[in-house]
């Protein structure tokens, strides 16, 4: 499994080359060449709200009110109709098309074992064609929907691109209360399952270099300071604070004649941070989209949303898909600066971008 290099790629098993991260060619200095694709489409399977009367338009599906039937016995006819289940966690389906071809990544997988499988069933969304899989860092709302995977697809080999650090052990040490710990991902686990796991402190280009892992974040604002001091790991003899999950990492693509598209999961390093370190890794000066969460919730971040949504108004994204941690005075902030770039977040929906 993991041999404890931090830049190691670790690699077993016969499995297509594609989805293999490898390191990108020279040293780790701008700019990564990350080559264009011809349309993304990410469906977040699971996200912290589901909303069933949201309509569908050109680029943006959106999952119905009842998108499945499922068993009861308390209606005539033995059935019910039902939508997404939400949950405080994230994971995507990012799929890359490109001259003829495509790859389909899972970016993290949710919070409970059965949620982010129960909403792939009920969209009928196949599994089994999975190239890899991607976490964004170890925190169990994105790393904890593995058993539902695994039932879905089987006992196969599967790349698992994390951080080194996605194994740390964490808690939530609150004032006036007991530290509860935080689950924490087991590597013995997950190579049991058959996981090909693959640990990278730095970028990493996926499926044939169409879809970058950054790596860790380089921190670069003055607002985006990371975690509060209840959130602390543990380094092997006692609890410290842990402000910046170094672990977290985002998803990267290019699309031709738009700019660049950027995955996070929870945003830990701050969205803005994440966006300009994209665009130093790549060389690419011009944001189409960011979707996922952006962990602006809560009273300690509430003064990081207004440089947050100043930064990214300069950058004039196309999309602005902020779900899960961004929290609700966020999203009313996003909208309201973004009006013709925003879009609520809903479990279900999919994202269609196109090249230009």
């Amino acid at each position: 499994m993991c041999d404890g290099n931090a830049d190691t790629t670790v690699r077993r098993g016969s499995m297509r080359r594609a989805p293999i991260p490898r390191a990108a060619d020279g040293p780790a200095v701008d700019p990564i060449t990350l080559d264009t694709v011809d349309e993304i489409e990410m469906t977040t399977l699971m996200d912290n709200s589901f909303d069933g009367l949201l309509p569908s338009y050109d680029g943006v599906s959106r999952a119905s009110l009842r998108t499945s039937s499922v068993p009861t016995t308390f209606f005539d006819g033995g059935h019910t109709g039902a939508g997404m289940v939400a949950e405080h966690g994230f994971s995507a389906l990012v799929t890359v098309r490109r001259a003829g071809s495509r790859a389909t990544l899972l970016f993290d997988t949710g919070v409970s074992p059965e949620g982010m499988a129960t909403n792939a069933e009920r969209l009928g969304v196949d599994l089994s064609g999975l190239h890899g899989v991607v976490l964004s860092h170890g925190h169990a709302d994105h790393a904890g929907g593995f058993d539902g995977l695994v039932r879905l697809r089987g006992r196969r080999g599967l790349p698992l691109t994390v951080h080194p650090a996605v194994w740390t052990r964490r808690r939530l040490s609150l004032p006036g209360g007991n530290p509860v710990e935080l689950p924490t991902l087991s590597a013995g686990a997950l190579g049991r399952e058959g996981f090909e796991v693959v640990e990278r402190r730095v970028p990493s280009l996926l499926v044939d270099g169409s879809i970058l892992i950054t790596g860790e974040i380089d921190r670069t604002t003055e607002f985006e300071r990371g975690m509060p001091a209840a959130h602390e790991a543990w380094d092997g003899g006692v609890w410290r604070h842990d402000p910046l999950v170094v672990d977290d990492q985002a998803l990267v693509v290019h699309l031709a004649g738009r700019g660049l598209v950027v995955v996070t999961g929870c945003g830990h390093a701050g969205v803005v941070n994440i966006v300009r370190h994209a665009m130093r890794l790549t060389g690419v000066d011009r944001l189409c989209a960011v979707i996922g969460g952006f962990h602006l919730g809560g009273a300690f971040f509430e003064p990081v949303i207004e440089p947050t949504v100043a930064a990214l108004r300069d950058l004039r994204p196309d999309l602005v898909v902020a779900g899960h941690c961004t929290g609700w005075r966020a999203q009313h902030a996003l909208a309201a600066a973004l009006p013709d770039s925003w879009v609520p977040s809903s479990a279900g929906s999919s994202y269609r971008l196109t090249a230009a």
